[in-house]
This record gives C-alpha cells, sequence and structure tokens, in this order.
C-alpha cells in the first residue's frame, strides 16, 4: 500500500490521540508527583522443616500437656496371701481359688485332691445324710476314679478267694461289672432318664463298695452261713445307695425297669462271692 492509498482518521479519533498525547506531555513537564507509599511487606511465615527420611525426628517441640485431662494413678496389682502359718486361710485360698497351677503341682498334692474327693463322694453315697435325695447335690462332683478302684479291688478279692484259675475268676469280675454299669447307664438313659452318663456309671460304681465289705469279710472267714448273711446284708446296703439317685432319675412310671437291673447286677455279684471257693 502506497503513502496516497492510506485511508485518514475520523476526526473524533484524532481528537481523542491528541488529548491523550497532551496529558502525557504534561505529567513529563511537571514532574515526579507524589506517590502513595506501598503496602509493608507481610511478616515472613515459620518454615516448618521437612526430612527426607521419615525416621529423623523433626524439630519441632512437642505440644504442652493439657491440664484438663491428667494420668490416672497407677494402682499396684493385689499379691495373693499364702495361708499363714496358724492354719488360717489367706485371700487366695478363700476368694480366689487355688494360688498354684494343678498341672504344675506335686503329684503327691494331686493323690491327696483325688482321695479326698472319692471320700466325700463315698459318704454321699453309701451313708445316710441330707444330700442322698438329691442326686445333683451329691453327685455333682462325679469322678471315675472311685468306681475303678471299687470294680478293680472286688475283682483282686473274688481272685484271691478262687482256689484254682485265679486270673480268670477277676477277668470275668471286671468284666461283668465294667460291662454290666455301662449296660445299666445306657438302660436309664433309653427310658428317659436325666442323668449324665459317666456320673450314672460313677454312682454305680460307688454302690459296689458295700460288697467289696462283704467280699473281704467272706475273704477272711470261709464259712457258707456266714458268706450268705454278709452278702445278704451288704446286697441290702448297695440297693439301698442306689436306689434313690437311679429312681430320680427317671419318671415314676418306669423306675422299676430301671432299678430292676441294678439290683440283678448286685445279686449277680452276691452269688459270685458265695460260690467262689
Amino acid at each position: 500500500m502506497s503513502h496516497g492509498d492510506t485511508v485518514p482518521l475520523h476526526p473524533s479519533s484524532q481528537s481523542d490521540i491528541d488529548e491523550i498525547e497532551n496529558l502525557i506531555n504534561a505529567s513529563v513537564e511537571s514532574g515526579p508527583s507524589t506517590v502513595l507509599p506501598a503496602r509493608p511487606p507481610s511478616p515472613p511465615r515459620a518454615s516448618i522443616p521437612i526430612s527426607s527420611s521419615p525416621f529423623i525426628a523433626s524439630n519441632i517441640p512437642p505440644p504442652a500437656p493439657s491440664s484438663t485431662y491428667q494420668k490416672a494413678p497407677t494402682v499396684p496389682p493385689v499379691i495373693p496371701v499364702e495361708p499363714q502359718g496358724n492354719g488360717r486361710p489367706g485371700i487366695a485360698a478363700v476368694g480366689f481359688g487355688s494360688a498354684s497351677n494343678t498341672l504344675t503341682e506335686p503329684v503327691w498334692d494331686t493323690v491327696k485332691r483325688d482321695l479326698s474327693r472319692i471320700v466325700s463322694n463315698l459318704k454321699l453315697v453309701v451313708f445316710p445324710n441330707p444330700f442322698r435325695e438329691d442326686p445333683g447335690k451329691a453327685m455333682r462332683d462325679w469322678d471315675l476314679w472311685g468306681p475303678f478302684f471299687f470294680i478293680v479291688f472286688l475283682g483282686l478279692t473274688l481272685s484271691w478267694s478262687a482256689s484254682v484259675k485265679k486270673s480268670e475268676v477277676f477277668a470275668v469280675a471286671f468284666a461283668v461289672l465294667a460291662a454290666g454299669a455301662i449296660i445299666l447307664t445306657v438302660n436309664v438313659l433309653l427310658l428317659g432318664g436325666h442323668i449324665i452318663f459317666f456320673q450314672s456309671l460313677s454312682l454305680l460304681g460307688y454302690c459296689l463298695f458295700p460288697l467289696d465289705v462283704g467280699a473281704v469279710l467272706c475273704l477272711i472267714k470261709d464259712n457258707v452261713i456266714l458268706k450268705v448273711i454278709v452278702v445278704a446284708i451288704t446286697l441290702a446296703w448297695s440297693s439301698w445307695a442306689a436306689y434313690p439317685f437311679m429312681s430320680a432319675a427317671v419318671s415314676p412310671r418306669r423306675k422299676a425297669l430301671a432299678l430292676y437291673p441294678v439290683f440283678l447286677m448286685y445279686i449277680s455279684v452276691g452269688f459270685l462271692i458265695i460260690a467262689i471257693d
């Protein structure tokens, strides 16, 4: 485009340009005017140190603990008091059970505890006491050591009484007593009896104690008439011991079905005591 081709500006645009130029020239000629002071700079912010390793402790001190929450005082553990020398039990013996672990106690302590339980259950079963009418109270702490001992002792006594084939007599007596106790327990359970299986075995085994006494007396004095009298008394004693427990386990209508096999087994044992010579 040539100079002659330039398009002239509009008169209003030309006047605006002239006015802007006049204002610039006036400001330059009048010198620098008063400038308002700038806003003071903001104070520097605290920088947080950043560590490159997560295992280096920060330099920031921990905050002071609040006075509202205070640490609870430490209560020292209570040490169980062992029994004193004057025979009075301590705290551990009265309120918190045994002070020692039964897995690490001496063997003699375990034997004494088992013997004490056997004697206690024997008193509750075969001797007159107010708890015989309540099978739950009498045999709550049942065990199988006592019945096992009475069955083995009766088998040994019968084998000592026999003049020949002692081992066979012991085997027959032990098998009859052990299998008979299991069969009688199953019979009570099938009749709807409310009794634990091993509790019934324990009860029937403890009821053999009078027959054990009778077998020992017959072993000492070998007399047929004396044997009949002793066996009759001990048989009645064993039946009297088993009656309240077995009758309470079943309903009144099935009481005879539960007691008849028990009496039959004890009578068989009595005949063995009399017949062995």
